[in-house]
């Protein structure tokens, strides 16, 4: 694998870490060019679903960069940018991708030689574990297109935005979440919405069964069922046919 040479995407942001890897290209220092950046406003902005897109279509890895804790340009960005990397976090796993091909750190505008030390650690990192799967292999496609989906949930989106205030503050009722509460929950909905996404897909595909579902994915047919029924109510899936006594599903387009 040592012809090999990573695509990697890069966010970062204007106010500081992009800054900084302009500082590094007016001092001359060096580092891999492997790098692909795309310059954001705040790290805070980068939702999930973006560098799970770029995975899904074959990026080796997806590094964000932003300000240093308590020294953001719009205040808090940086830490909207740490909760929703958790989610990003989780769903890679979900998706069955390595976790080193992702990452979050914090460079300021006077840093660039650490912006280069952060490029060369991550590309090599990137190159060891080799070319992303989702490239040859169907199914980590498809994953990582599910996980992109589920990241547009809105109970994800609203979780994340919430962490701090629950775990903090608690709900309307004043009932406080400890942050292992919180963590359980969250990982139950990214389980829910990963599932429901990946059916959608598969249906948008060929029309099945639950239990040709059930085959496909290798969960219960019970739980397959439960989906496929929050799935119709959500009118994402509707009855395709009867095959003998077997209804057969399809996705229908959401608007």
């Amino acid at each position: 694998m040592t012809d090999f040479e990573p695509k990697i995407i890069g966010f970062l942001c204007n106010w500081c870490s992009y800054a900084g890897a302009d500082l590094a290209g007016v001092s001359r220092i060096q580092y891999p060019t492997n790098l692909r950046i795309i310059r954001v406003m705040c790290s805070g902005r980068v939702d999930p679903a973006l560098p799970l897109g770029f995975l899904a279509e074959g990026a080796d890895g997806v590094m964000i960069t932003g300000c240093h804790i308590g020294d953001c340009h719009y205040i808090d960005g940086n830490l909207h940018a740490k909760r929703k990397y958790g989610l990003l976090e989780r769903l890679v796993a979900k998706a069955g991708l390595e976790p080193g091909r992702i990452m979050l750190d914090w460079v300021s505008a006077s840093e660039g030689q650490r912006f280069a030390d952060i490029v060369t650690g991550f590309t090599d990192q990137v190159r060891e574990l080799g070319p992303n799967p989702a490239v040859t292999d169907p199914c980590v496609k498809l994953n990582l297109m599910a996980a992109k989906a589920a990241a547009a949930e809105y109970r994800l989106r609203a979780l994340v935005g919430k962490e701090e205030k629950l775990v903090t503050e608690g709900n309307v009722y004043g009932e406080e979440m400890t942050q292992e509460e919180f963590d359980r929950i969250m990982e139950e909905v990214v389980e829910t919405e990963f599932t429901r996404n990946k059916i959608r897909l598969i249906l948008s595909v060929k029309p099945m069964s639950v239990k040709g579902l059930s085959a496909e994915t290798g969960i219960d047919s019970r739980i397959i069922l439960d989906h496929v029924v929050a799935l119709r109510q959500r009118g994402w899936v509707d009855l395709h046919e009867v095959q003998g006594n077997s209804p057969v599903y399809r996705a229908m387009e959401v608007q």
